[in-house]
């Protein structure tokens, strides 16, 4: 077995500083978005006072794939899987009364991942705050879109030029900002095995690193910006494993495949949610137990961030006494069993360390393979990773199906509970939808049209040239435009990508 070294340095095995929770308590988000922007503000409030230090917020589809509220193919689905922001009317109510200076907001958002952070930053100098001293992530990750979720709008190398872009702003103006959360965590959703999940996320962090690289960014400072985001599978000493492996590895590719000398630039910095894919709409009350050891499961591989998954989420959106209730999960972790108190508590185990080795070096020929077929790119552009990921998942859901995957309260134990009411689910108002579609009409009817027409122009002007786009997409959100009208100034340059890998 490979030495583990000590906690905090190189290659970060057991954990990115010394003292670990001794020193500081990992972050206690929760993900949390659905309706309208004041219905999602009155819930993040809610959480804040519950004892949340982070916010995490969750886009609805039409947001994430850059249409307006009001567009056609928004119908049905304004507000449903997260909130609706249109415009900075939208994006100022959602953070009414949370001074954006004083806490730490994590944003779910890819292809406008650009948009929402310049709105986030109209609402910033709105409240007067210094936009330096913003802290937060936005996912940014639009190469795991092409593979394991859909919500991209662009062809993927026009996509990474957005991405830089974003570096490049942020290296500038907003030091204290993760400008990307490379996520394995959609990837291990979509059906992955843990070691794929390590693996494609890696080469897909590898392709951002050549592209900012390129675009002249230095990979010292770049690399303490990078941020990383997780899944916690329900193979407990596993996902212990995966965590401590990809700390290994992650370094190992910053130091000798892009010559990071900053220890910062090549520590694993990651966000871990548990696994919703796990959870069962049968006898939904077993995923408090699985939220719970997938969790622990994190947090002994040294997670820097962590949110629970809702018991009801798989029958809809979480009520707010099942989103308490997994706040409470941490907090219970947290304070009464005692994990927190040692800095590494499976450090030397030999099944663990044994299961590390493995998985870095599973993890390692993936990459290398990528690497082989012309790299992640390409890799994306020929289906190769899409298929291994559609095999994986096949392959997992036939165990289940054969019962040699056991899901209890599905395949096995699940019996009927004559007489049991089933559990309260989160609704959404259809009428929320029309009020939505009627406050984004408003707001063009009230804006300056002059103003908001120069500044869609200069957006289109910056895509078609080599400009960086971030200033003059904020300079749009300020000037009332849209997220669909800003994303459709873009679409008339870039094009929009149709996945043909399945063909």
């Amino acid at each position: 077995m490979a030495d583990p070294g000590f906690p905090g340095e190189f290659p970060y095995t057991r954990g990115i500083q010394p003292t670990m929770y001794r020193g500081r308590l990992w972050t206690m988000r929760q993900y949390a978005g659905f309706g309208t922007a004041a219905e999602s503000n009155a819930r993040y409030r809610y959480l804040l006072a519950q004892g949340v230090s982070g916010l995490s917020v969750a886009f609805d589809l039409p947001t994430q794939m850059g249409y307006d509220s009001d567009h056609l193919l928004a119908q049905g689905e304004v507000g449903r899987v997260g909130v609706a922001i249109d415009s900075l009317e939208d994006m100022a109510a959602l953070f009414d009364d949370i001074p954006l200076d004083q806490v730490s907001t994590s944003m779910t958002i890819n292809a406008t991942a650009a948009i929402l952070l310049s709105l986030y930053i109209a609402v910033a100098r709105r409240q007067g705050a210094d936009i330096a001293r913003l802290s937060g992530t936005i996912q940014n990750d639009i190469l795991k879109e092409y593979v394991a979720r859909g919500t991209y709008i662009y062809p993927p190398r026009a996509s990474l030029r957005i991405v830089t872009d974003i570096f490049a702003f942020c290296e500038r103006e907003l030091p204290q900002w993760n400008t990307i959360s490379i996520s394995g965590y959609h990837i291990r959703e979509a059906g992955s095995t843990a070691v794929q999940e390590v693996a494609f996320t890696f080469a897909n962090g590898i392709a951002y690193v050549e592209a900012a690289l390129d675009a002249g960014l230095d990979v010292n400072q770049l690399g303490q910006r990078l941020s990383f985001f997780f899944n916690a599978h329900n193979s407990f000493l596993e996902e212990i494993a995966k965590f401590r492996a990809a700390r290994r590895l992650w370094a190992t590719i910053m130091r000798d495949r892009f010559g990071a000398t900053n220890p910062r630039a090549m520590q694993l910095r990651f966000h871990t949610q548990t696994a919703g894919s796990t959870l069962t709409a049968q006898q939904p009350d077993n995923n408090i137990v699985r939220v719970a050891v997938q969790a622990m499961a994190a947090i002994l591989g040294g997670t820097q961030s962590l949110h629970c998954n809702g018991r009801d989420e798989a029958l809809g959106l979480p009520t707010t006494d099942a989103a308490r209730l997994a706040l409470r999960t941490q907090q219970i972790i947290a304070a009464e069993t005692g994990v927190a108190n040692t800095v590494d508590p499976v450090g030397g185990s030999f099944a663990i360390e044994a299961m590390t080795d493995e998985i870095e070096a599973a993890a390692s020929a993936i990459i290398a393979r990528i690497d082989s077929a012309g790299g992640t790119l390409a890799a994306i552009e020929a289906g190769m990773i899409q298929r291994d990921i559609q095999d994986s998942a096949y392959r997992a859901q036939q165990a289940i199906d054969a019962g040699t995957a056991v899901v209890v309260g599905v395949n096995r134990f699940a019996e009927g509970q004559p007489g049991a009411a089933g559990p309260e689910v989160f609704e959404i108002d259809p009428e929320l939808e029309r009020q939505q579609c009627a406050r984004v009409q408003a707001v063009r009817s009230a804006r300056d049209h002059d103003l908001w027409r120069a500044s869609i122009e200069a957006v289109s002007a910056a895509a078609r040239g080599s400009d960086n786009l971030m200033p003059r997409i904020i300079a749009a959100v300020e000037a009332q435009a849209t997220v669909g009208e800003i994303s459709d100034a873009m679409r008339g340059v870039f094009g929009e990508f149709r996945d043909t890998s399945a063909a």
